[in-house]
C-alpha cells in the first residue's frame, strides 16, 4: 500500500465525521492550535445541529460524511459506536489508501475498519473530555495499515487537545475506563466534596472555589512530581491528623475496592459496545 502525506512541519487537513460534544472540541482544538476552517471539515446528523457547530466554531458541517471525508489527509470518526456501521456503508469506497482514518468511537475494535477498508491505515483512540481545554490524554493503537508517518499524523492531530500515549490495542478498553470515563469520577467526587462541604456550613460561592482549586492543584501537583501517588497521599496524612482519619472511614468503607469495580465495569461496557459494533448491531 502507498500512502502519500504532506511534508513533514505541514498540518494535515481534517474531516471530523461527528458533530457531538468530541467532535466540536477537536474542531476548536484545532484551530486554537493554528489550523484554519478552510483546513477543516464537519459532518453532523442533524441540521439544527450542524448550524450550531459551524456558529461556534466556523468551520462547515455538512449532513454527508463522504463528501466531507473526500481529499482531507486525516479522517476522524467522531460518532457513538452504535452509529459506526451506518457511517462505514455511507463512506464505502470512499476512503483512499493515502488518508488516515482516526477512530475516537468507544470499544470499536481496528478489525471493524480494516474489513471495511482493506489497506487502509487505521489508527483508533481513546481520549477524554478535557480535551476541550486542550488538557486532554489520548491513546492510541495503530492498525497493521498504519505506519509511522500515519501515526506521526493522527498524533499532529489529537495533540493539538492535549497529550497523547501509543499502546496497544489489547488494553484500550482498559485505557477508556481509567483516562476516557476517569473524568466522571473526579466530578462525581467533586459532587461529594460540595455537597458534604455545604453541610459542613461553608458558604456555596466559597465551596466552588475550593473544591475546583483543590482538584486542580493535587492533579497538576502529581503530573508534576516524580513521587507516587502513594508517596503524595502519604505526605498529606499526618498521623493521627484530620487527613488519616478521613481516610481510615474511605478504606473502611471499601474505596479502593470500589473504584476498581467501576473501572472493571467499564471496561466491560467498553468490550460490550464494540462486540455490537462488530457485528453491525445497537449497543
Amino acid at each position: 500500500m502507498a500512502v502519500h502525506f504532506r511534508p513533514m512541519g505541514t498540518r494535515p487537513t481534517v474531516a471530523i465525521l461527528g458533530a457531538g460534544a468530541i467532535g466540536e472540541a477537536l474542531a476548536l482544538g484545532l484551530l486554537a492550535a493554528g489550523w484554519t476552517p478552510e483546513d477543516l471539515a464537519l459532518a453532523g446528523r442533524r441540521p439544527e445541529r450542524c448550524r450550531e457547530v459551524e456558529e461556534s466554531t466556523g468551520v462547515p458541517c455538512l449532513l454527508d460524511p463522504a463528501t466531507v471525508a473526500s481529499g482531507r489527509d486525516v479522517v476522524v470518526v467522531a460518532v457513538k459506536p452504535a452509529d459506526v456501521p451506518g457511517l462505514l456503508a455511507q463512506l464505502t469506497g470512499r476512503i483512499s489508501d493515502d488518508q488516515v482514518l482516526l477512530t475516537l468511537a468507544a470499544g470499536v475494535p481496528i478489525a471493524v475498519f480494516e474489513r471495511a477498508f482493506p489497506g487502509a491505515a487505521v489508527i483508533r483512540a481513546m481520549p477524554n473530555t478535557p480535551a476541550q481545554i486542550a488538557e486532554g490524554m489520548t491513546v492510541m493503537a495503530a492498525g497493521s495499515g498504519a505506519g509511522d508517518d500515519a501515526v506521526s499524523r493522527a498524533q499532529t492531530v489529537l495533540e493539538a487537545v492535549g497529550r497523547t500515549l501509543v499502546l496497544d490495542e489489547g488494553v484500550l478498553d482498559a485505557v477508556t475506563a481509567v483516562s476516557g470515563t476517569g473524568p466522571a469520577y473526579v466530578f462525581l467526587l467533586a459532587e461529594a466534596l460540595t455537597e458534604s462541604a455545604i453541610r459542613e456550613g461553608i458558604p456555596w460561592h466559597a465551596v466552588e472555589q475550593l473544591v475546583a482549586q483543590t482538584l486542580r492543584g493535587a492533579g497538576m501537583l502529581l503530573a508534576a512530581s516524580d513521587a507516587s501517588p502513594a508517596r503524595l497521599r502519604a505526605q498529606v496524612t499526618s498521623p493521627g491528623g484530620t487527613t488519616a482519619a478521613a481516610i481510615h472511614v474511605l478504606e473502611e468503607r471499601g474505596f479502593r475496592a470500589i473504584v476498581e469495580d467501576a473501572v472493571r465495569a467499564a471496561a466491560q461496557r467498553s468490550r460490550e459496545m464494540g462486540e455490537s459494533a462488530a457485528r453491525g448491531s445497537p449497543s
